[in-house]
């Protein structure tokens, strides 16, 4: 399967947890309840019965199938530490950025006679707050995994390509088939 850069975000917020989510069924359930107050809505977010939601609460059941047991998991991960989240993100945004390692195609738009083919690269960039900034604002506003790509490939082209923008001055940069990306704050 191929990772999705909104992914690679969500995970290198979970990555500043300062303490691990709650590993059980039953202590999973409690906690989307509580931060979801109430069983009817925790049922509709997991897409089950209120009562089988109940259920877990209760103990009386305890091992999820492998589709309920993965969406309880991401939702109890996205309510996870908010307010770490949110600091983690903020430096990442204002001051200290994130490292993009990437395994993808890049090809060029570039004068003639250059090599614009593209090819398959691995990258590894620390890209500045600015596009931090700009990716986790438009993961929050709901974008596309095409927008997302098009503002990394963007922080790419200026800092890898043109050496924040030293070199290469014009060179526009195509980000596809991406295999593998990775973010780390």
């Amino acid at each position: 399967m191929v990772d999705s850069l909104g992914d690679s975000l969500d995970r290198a917020l979970e990555g500043a947890f300062t303490r691990r989510i709650p590993q059980s069924a039953q202590a999973q359930m409690k906690y989307l309840v509580k931060q979801l107050k109430g069983t009817k809505a925790a049922a509709q977010a997991l897409g089950v019965s209120q009562r089988t939601v109940e259920r877990y609460v209760a103990g009386k059941l305890k091992r999820p199938r492998r589709d309920l047991r993965a969406r309880l998991e991401r939702e109890v991960k996205a309510r996870w530490q908010p307010q770490v989240r949110a600091k983690a993100r903020k430096k990442a945004a204002s001051t200290d950025g994130f490292v993009v390692s990437t395994r993808a195609r890049f090809g060029f738009t570039a004068a003639p006679g250059t090599t614009d083919d593209a090819r398959v690269r691995d990258i590894t960039q620390a890209l500045p707050p600015a596009y931090a900034d700009r990716l986790f604002t438009a993961r929050e506003q709901g974008a596309n995994e095409q927008q997302l790509q098009r503002i990394a490939a963007e922080g790419l082209a200026q800092m890898y390509f043109r050496a924040n923008n030293t070199r290469a001055d014009g060179l526009g940069v195509e980000f596809t088939d991406v295999e593998r990306i990775d973010i780390e704050l």
